[in-house]
Formats: C-alpha cells, structure tokens, sequence
C-alpha cells in the first residue's frame, strides 16, 4: 500500500508497507543518482527491482534520493518510475528531507548525511527551515566517504602516506598510477562512489594514527564549514545518519563534542525512521 524507497549513490533501499502492525518487506537494489544517470540507465540497472514492484498494489509512493537538485531531476525519476506504479501517487524529494523525518520528525533538531556525500540542514515541524548548501563531491562533501577516501587516494598520490601504511595500501590495490586514478576522476560514471570505496581501508585501520587524523580533520572540516553555520547549531541535537556516521560514531561523537555540539541519534540508515513517520501520517489506511 505504501512503498518507501530510499537511495544513495551507493545503494537503494526500498520497503513496502501493507499494515500498520505486520511484517514489511524490505528489499536492497544498486544506488540511484540522476544527476550521473538518465533514466534509461537507471531503469537498466533497476530492472529486477522494478519488475518487482509492478506486482504490488500502491496508494502512496515516496521517493528520497540523492542528486535531486532540481525539476528536471525529479523528472528523470518520475520516468523511472511512473510506468511501474499505476495510479499510486507519488512524491519525490532530495535524501536531505527522509534525514530530516526520520532523525527529526516533528522537533527541532540538525539532521545531517555522512554516507558517500555529506549534507545536513535545520528541521522544525517536519519541515527545512535553513540549510548550509552543500558544493557537491568535487568542491565539498567533507566528512562522507567520497571525501575520506578521495583524501586518502590524494595522500597516496603526493606520497604522503607512511611507509607501513603505502605498504599495507598497496598490497590491498595495487600499484595504482595517477592516470587509472584521473580516469576514475573525471570520465567515471560514479566518481564520488569509487572514491568512497577507499574508506573501507580507512575503517579497517583507523586506529593507525594517520588514518585517525585524516579521519578526524574530515570531520572537523564538516562540522567547520556547515554545522558551525547554523545559528541554531549549540542548541538543537545534531542527527546523523548514513554508513559514515554508523561505523565511525566514536570519532565523529568526539569531533562533535569538542565542537560544542549536542550529539543526537546516529543511524546506519533513515528508512526505520521513515517507516514509523509514515505510519503514524497514514494510520487512516490500516
């Protein structure tokens, strides 16, 4: 009856309610990122899942996503999916607003993304009253994992990197010379999802002190140049969901608490809180 689908530029999550106290089904599907893809690419690479919601019988399908930056990006998703749904009526917003019902709901707080990109903005009443833009993986995105892991590839690059932890690199991914690495850059199709994949090799070895710190300064940067922003940012819980905030919460609670700033829930992922927000919207349907 009610389908939820949430998506990074890394993976999509989707779940589909029927009743309000009974099993959901959940499913996981390749990241979605209209700003990289058009539609035909993202119906080939969504054609299984898409299959599979043909089936189902809608009344209300919400779409968040990454890359929504405009109209014209919404409209690439209403072609993906408008085919598949039948008359269900469907509502497409930016991943910055399932943050912000899901960390949020009703109160005051500062719902942030640390997954492959970073965002964050000001939530009152289910609503964004205020954001910080956000300039993207190439100008901004600190303390996600296209950052961590572009600044650890950049390190690598200027040879920065100490002699045990290049070994340990290498061994990893092999010798990876500057132009594999440019044509990741600049003619991939998801640059800031390659990029991403090196945090993985940041986790495992963030007790090394270079990688802390690399770690940390990202952090630091995110909390700098956005958080630090909002007039409201010492007096309302700062929120943080996505796959960077899950597994590296205890650098990011220290970064944040030494910022001054109140720490909130952190969640590997918005849709539990999406799940219960659009339950209680809808508890007319079950």
């Amino acid at each position: 009856m009610i389908l939820l689908i949430e998506s990074g530029s890394t993976k999509t999550a989707w779940r589909y309610i029927t009743q309000a106290n009974e099993a959901f089904e959940s499913f996981q599907s390749a990241g979605i990122n209209p700003y990289y893809q058009t539609a035909k690419q993202i119906c080939d690479a969504q054609h299984e899942v898409l299959q599979k919601i043909k089936g189902m019988t809608l009344r209300f399908v919400y779409y968040f996503g990454t890359g929504i930056t405009d109209e014209s990006k919404k409209d690439v998703i209403r072609e993906v999916l408008s085919p598949v749904i039948g008359n269900a009526e469907l509502s497409i917003q930016n991943d910055l607003i399932a943050a912000g019902l899901s960390l949020c709901g009703k109160a005051p707080g500062i719902a942030c993304i640390l997954g492959t990109g970073s965002n964050s903005g000001y939530f009152e009443q289910g609503e964004i009253q205020h954001q910080v833009p956000p300039l993207g993986f190439w100008l901004g995105d600190e303390g996600s994992g296209g950052h961590l892991g572009k600044s650890l590839v950049l390190a690598y690059l200027h040879h920065e990197l100490p002699a045990d932890l290049q070994l340990t690199f290498t061994k990893r991914f092999g010798e990876l010379d500057r132009l594999t690495i440019l044509q990741h850059a600049y003619k991939g199709e998801f640059p800031n999802r390659w990029f991403a994949s090196f945090s993985k090799f940041l986790f495992d070895h963030r007790k090394h002190p270079f990688c802390y710190q690399l770690i940390e300064k990202s952090f630091q940067s995110f909390c700098d140049l956005y958080l630090l922003k909002y007039p409201q940012a010492t007096e309302v819980p700062i929120h943080v969901t996505g796959s960077v905030a899950f597994y590296y919460a205890d650098i990011l609670q220290r970064v944040l608490k030494s910022k001054q700033l109140r720490v909130g829930i952190i969640s590997e992922g918005p849709m539990a809180g999406l799940t219960m927000y659009y339950k209680e919207l809808h508890r007319d349907l079950f």
